[in-house]
C-alpha cells in the first residue's frame, strides 16, 4: 500500500438485528427483521444474514419478507438502543484517528495514515479495530482497507459478515476486473442496463472501454464513472461527524385524509425529531414536511424558521403550516415525514425577557432524561392520549 494514505472502511454485520440476538440468545441463528409488523404497512429496515437467505432485505416491503421467510422474527426495533450502540463503535475508531468520518449508525471511514507508525500497519489497525469492537460490544464488523474510500468500501463488502480484506494499489486493478460495473456506487439498477447496451457489464470492460465514447454517452459523469474502474478516488476522509438532517416517517396501515389525524401524527414524528436534535447537540433551521399520495408520488416541502430550534412544538407547528397549505382539500395520504435539516451546532441566544424559552428547554430535557430512561412510551403529550 502506497505511503500517502492508508484509508479504513468499517461496517457493522447486520447492525440492527445482530443487536437483538445478542441481546435475546433465543434469537441467535435465527432470520430477524427489523422493521414494521408483517401485518402492518411499512418496510423492512434490517434483516439478520439468516432472513436474508430467503431474499429478504431492507427497504423491502414488511409482507413482502413475511411471504419469502414466514418464520422470521419481526421486531419494531429500539432505536434509542441502536444510537447507543452506535456511538460505542465510534469512540472505539476515534482511538486511532480523529479522522473519522460516521456516514451511517453504522458505517465510517477512518484515515490512519498519520496512526501507522502508533499502532502498526493499515491491516493490523483494522485488526485490533475488530478485535475491540466485538470484546466491548459483543458485535462483529467487517473493515476494508485501501488507498481510498471507494476501494476501502468495495472490500468491507467483498468479506462479509466478521471479514477483513486488504486492497492494495498494485492489486486493485486486478481486483476490480472480474467485478460486475453495478459493484461502482451509482451504477443502479436503472442505469446498469445503459452501461450493458454499450457493452460494458463488468468493470474490466468499463477499464478499457474509450473516455470519449463514455463521456458522449455519460457526459461529466463518465470521468468520474471511469476513474472508479481504474480504483481513483482522491475523496478525503471529511471527520465532520454531524448530521445534515434529521427525520422521522411513518407509513399509514391505510390511507389517512382526516386532517385532525394527520396533525396528531406530525405532532408524534416531530417529538422524535426534537429529542434526536437535542441528543446531537444541535438545532434546526429549517423543517422539512415530506408526503406520499397513495399512488406513491411523494412531495416535499420546506420552511426556514426565523430562528434555529429543537423544540419539538415550534418544528410541529411549522410542518403542520406547510401541509396545510399543500392540503386544502381533503387527500389520502400513505406516508408522512418531518425532518429537521440546516442544523447548527451554535448554541441558541437566550433572550433574558422571556423566561418560556427556558422553561421550555428544562421541560423538553426532563422529557428526554424520562423517555430515556423509561422508554419513549411511557411519557406522551397529553394531546396523543
Amino acid at each position: 500500500m502506497p505511503a500517502n494514505r492508508a484509508i479504513l472502511h468499517v461496517d457493522m454485520d447486520a447492525f440492527f438485528t445482530s443487536v437483538e440476538q445478542r441481546d435475546r440468545p433465543e434469537l441467535r441463528g435465527k432470520p430477524v427483521v427489523v422493521g414494521a409488523p408483517p401485518d402492518k404497512r411499512g418496510v423492512v429496515a434490517a434483516a439478520s444474514y439468516e432472513a436474508r437467505k430467503f431474499g429478504v432485505h431492507s427497504a423491502m416491503p414488511s409482507r413482502t419478507a413475511y411471504r419469502l421467510c414466514p418464520h422470521a422474527t419481526f421486531l419494531r426495533g429500539d432505536h434509542a438502543k441502536y444510537s447507543r450502540e452506535s456511538e460505542r463503535v465510534m469512540s472505539i475508531l476515534r482511538q486511532f484517528t480523529p479522522l473519522v468520518e460516521q456516514v451511517s449508525v453504522d458505517e465510517a471511514y477512518l484515515d490512519v495514515t498519520a496512526s501507522l507508525r502508533l499502532f502498526g500497519t493499515a491491516e493490523q489497525i483494522a485488526r485490533e479495530i475488530k478485535r475491540r469492537i466485538h470484546e466491548t460490544t459483543g458485535l462483529t464488523a467487517s473493515v476494508g482497507v485501501a488507498p481510498n474510500k471507494f476501494l476501502a468500501k468495495l472490500a468491507s463488502d467483498m468479506r462479509k459478515p466478521d471479514g477483513l480484506m486488504v486492497i492494495t494499489d498494485a492489486a486493485k486493478l486486478g481486483v476490480l476486473r472480474p467485478l460486475p460495473v453495478g459493484r461502482i456506487a451509482g451504477v443502479g439498477k436503472k442505469t446498469e442496463p445503459m452501461f450493458h447496451e454499450l457493452g460494458i457489464r463488468t468493470i474490466g470492460d468499463l477499464q478499457r472501454f474509450p473516455i470519449a465514447t463514455l463521456r458522449a454517452r455519460l457526459g461529466v459523469w463518465a470521468d468520474e464513472i471511469k476513474a472508479r474502474a481504474l480504483g481513483q478516488d482522491d475523496r478525503p476522509v471529511e471527520p465532520c461527524g454531524e448530521a445534515k438532517s434529521i427525520s422521522n416517517e411513518t407509513t399509514f396501515e391505510e390511507d389517512v385524509s382526516g386532517m385532525e389525524t394527520l396533525e396528531r401524527t406530525v405532532r408524534e414524528l416531530a417529538d422524535e425529531v426534537g429529542r434526536r436534535l437535542r441528543a446531537e447537540g444541535v438545532r434546526a433551521r429549517t423543517v422539512q414536511l415530506k408526503l406520499r399520495w397513495s399512488d406513491f408520488t411523494t412531495l416535499t416541502r420546506r420552511t426556514t424558521l426565523p430562528e434555529a430550534t429543537d423544540d419539538e412544538a415550534r418544528i410541529a407547528q411549522a410542518a403542520i403550516q406547510l401541509m396545510q397549505a399543500e392540503l386544502k382539500e381533503p387527500r389520502p395520504v400513505r406516508l408522512l415525514g418531518v425532518g429537521g435539516q440546516n442544523l447548527l451546532r451554535a448554541p441558541r441566544q437566550l433572550d433574558l425577557l422571556d423566561r418560556r424559552s427556558d422553561r421550555r428547554d428544562d421541560l423538553n430535557r426532563a422529557a428526554d432524561a424520562v423517555r430515556a430512561r423509561f422508554g419513549a412510551k411511557k411519557l406522551r403529550r397529553a394531546g396523543e392520549l
